[in-house]
């Protein structure tokens, strides 16, 4: 049985929260959210991680997530997304200076990994349950080709206290497959309790339990071809746009709707824990700290 690969987007800057969250120390032994990940993946039976950055932070990176950090017990591998790594033919527009989008930083991974394989985001918790679930999936699909999966979770449980989040909203039909991903931004708990998403038009209401994407995703290696494929059609169609970006639900959505793919939608349970803003932090931290009374996580981590 081949081991899944996590591949762990950590490109992004973090300008809403004003530093490197990827790097940040959330755990009691200055364990960045990125240890906890690793730590789960890596009892989930993981045998990889693959990290997407980018070189003006390669040093710093490096410097803390070398194999050594995890014992030598994962094996590890980087890779880089930056402006300018495109298909052939194509350049970057006069203007650009805002990286390319979510599946964009997969697509650089495309010569690291030939398994399947779950995306994550760096500065997102998604607990140990989540990493159990997808690598089982993962590990059963062998030479399968587009035949992925995701973890979805309840809306209710990835909102934060310090303003409003976006989601991707799920639909999941009778077989338990992804119908549609819709992005809903401006989400929020109104002072009544309701949850509503102010996207520009009239405030709408959404169910507690609403199956949400937290871009925990698992694919097989031949993704990597619908993307580069399709990159090229999606950059002649935005590339006017100096602030589009190339997300990974725009991949998904176009191969459900052709019938190319089915994705299978895993639902979680969980809490799942972030640091949208700079004042979630203190809740995260709290958090784990409960995990770590429960025995979910050792204090420290890699001793």
């Amino acid at each position: 049985m081949v081991k899944p690969t996590l591949l762990v987007l950590a490109a992004g800057m973090g300008s809403r929260y004003g530093s490197l969250k990827q790097m940040d120390g959330v755990g009691p032994n200055n364990e960045a959210i990125i240890d906890y990940s690793v730590y789960d993946a890596i009892r989930a039976g993981f045998g990889k991680v693959v990290f997407v950055i980018r070189h003006s932070f390669e040093k710093e990176f490096r410097e803390l997530f070398s194999a050594d950090r995890f014992g030598g017990r994962i094996a590890v591998d980087i890779v880089f997304q930056e402006l300018d790594y495109l298909p052939d033919g194509l350049a970057v527009p006069e203007g650009r200076v805002k990286p390319w989008g979510t599946n964009h930083a997969v697509m650089m991974a495309a010569d690291a990994i030939h398994e399947p394989f779950a995306v994550i985001n760096a500065d997102d918790f998604y607990g140990a349950e989540a990493y159990k679930t997808i690598g089982e999936y993962l590990m059963q699909l062998g030479d399968s080709t587009n035949r992925y999966c995701m973890v979805a979770y309840d809306l209710n449980k990835t909102l934060s206290e310090n303003g409003t989040v976006s989601r991707g909203v799920c639909g999941v039909d009778g077989e338990g497959n992804l119908s549609s991903m819709v992005e809903r931004t401006q989400i929020e708990r109104m002072p009544d309790g309701k949850i509503v998403f102010h996207d520009g038009g009239a405030d709408e209401e959404l169910a507690e339990d609403t199956p949400v994407s937290m871009n925990l995703f698992g694919f097989t290696p031949d993704y990597f071809e619908h993307s580069r494929n399709y990159f090229k059609t999606w950059y002649e169609a935005n590339s006017g746009n100096i602030k589009s970006e190339f997300y990974i639900p725009t991949m998904v959505n176009k191969l459900i709707g052709d019938g190319t793919s089915s994705l299978r939608v895993l639902r979680s349970a969980a809490q799942w824990h972030g640091v949208t803003y700079k004042e979630d932090k203190p809740a995260l931290m709290a958090a784990i700290e409960r995990m770590i009374a429960d025995g979910k996580y050792p204090r420290d981590l890699w001793k």
